[in-house]
């Protein structure tokens, strides 16, 4: 074990990658086709680039309404990773989810 992997930040990281992680889950976006994705791990990947797009401002500009931008992320990254045709309003009940978790400092 690292250091950092010591740390209480690594450790918050962690919990939200966790948390954001059973929030997708529980929404399953894929539905059914959720089986068919060995590789799929409750949805892993796709939880930690959502919290890498809410902490940096890469592609997503931290500004205006961060539960508008968190939306974004969401809808592109599922849409991006998946196929998947999602609009706003889909994401707008688990990004307000994510938000409160990452708002846990």
């Amino acid at each position: 074990m690292t250091d950092y992997q010591q740390t209480e930040e690594f450790k918050r990281r962690e919990k939200e990658s966790e948390d954001v992680q059973a929030i997708l889950t529980t929404w399953n976006p894929l539905g059914s086709r959720s089986k068919e994705i060995s590789d799929l791990d409750n949805y892993f990947t796709e939880a930690n680039d959502i919290l890498f797009h809410i902490r940096t401002n890469l592609h997503f500009p931290k500004k205006g309404d961060r539960q508008t931008r968190t939306v974004r992320i969401v809808r592109t990254v599922l849409n991006e990773a998946f196929g998947l045709s999602l609009t706003d309003s889909d994401c707008e009940k688990p990004a307000a989810k994510i938000v409160s978790v990452v708002e846990i400092k």
